[in-house]
């Protein structure tokens, strides 16, 4: 038992007691954050932000830059979410909005922000050496051979949850598949890279992720027959 203890958890004995708090809390407001977001309650958003800011923090000191991106861009789109479902709420229930399917429309905002995405993780690995060296290309060996599998699942992983983030903003119900897809490729990604309460936290995520979809689907086909009746 202990030895699977120190597997899982070993890492933390080298980091400080804050952190470890900090990140507990963040994993716990960024599970509540999913859960009102199966509901379509607008609190999702103010709640996300608790966990998305402290997230920021944490991976700019753990020097995991890409993932500190994806988090910085949760928050400045939960604003936008935020926004949005606040003029979308639903005609009969208060704390929800009204979903939406993928439109032709949406495609090239998709493919944008994906590429955009990678793209932009791509040169901040790329810059990786010259960030860990204060900022200083004096002696700093620069190159894509300098890239891991962990880069490359970084880039792929921030390109899907940007895309899932525009389209629950947007009130889509196919945001949680890309969710389920990204999430569960995160779950042993995390692990690997020695954070275990985040990668618990992807796991998390993915169940309620499939629940969630099943919700909105449900919820979608009675705004249906109420639009109809």
């Amino acid at each position: 038992m202990s030895a699977l203890f120190d597997w899982l958890f070993g890492q933390y004995a080298t980091y400080s007691t804050g952190f470890i708090v900090l990140e507990l809390i963040a994993v716990v407001f960024g599970i509540a954050s999913v859960l009102l977001a199966r509901k379509t309650n607008i609190l999702v958003y103010p709640v996300g932000l608790i966990s998305t800011g402290i997230f920021v923090y944490l991976l700019w000191n753990w020097q995991l830059f890409g993932d500190m991106l994806i988090n910085a861009y949760y928050s400045a789109m939960s604003l936008y979410g935020w926004y949005n479902w606040s003029k979308s709420r639903s005609s009969d229930q208060s704390d929800a909005v009204e979903i939406e399917r993928i439109e032709s429309r949406d495609i090239p905002i998709m493919l944008t922000l994906a590429g955009i995405s990678a793209a932009f993780v791509g040169i901040v690995y790329y810059l990786r050496p010259v960030i860990n060296n204060g900022f200083s290309f004096s002696g700093a060996e620069l190159g894509l051979h300098l890239f891991t599998w962990v880069d490359y699942t970084d880039m792929f992983t921030t390109a899907l949850f940007l895309i899932a983030m525009y389209l629950m903003a947007s009130r889509k119900i196919e945001n949680w598949l890309v969710w389920i897809v990204a999430d569960a490729i995160s779950v042993p990604l995390y692990f690997y890279k020695g954070y275990t309460f985040t990668s618990l936290q992807y796991v998390v995520f993915t169940l309620i992720a499939i629940g969630a979809y099943y919700e909105w689907k449900r919820r979608l086909r009675l705004q249906s027959q109420s639009a109809t009746a």
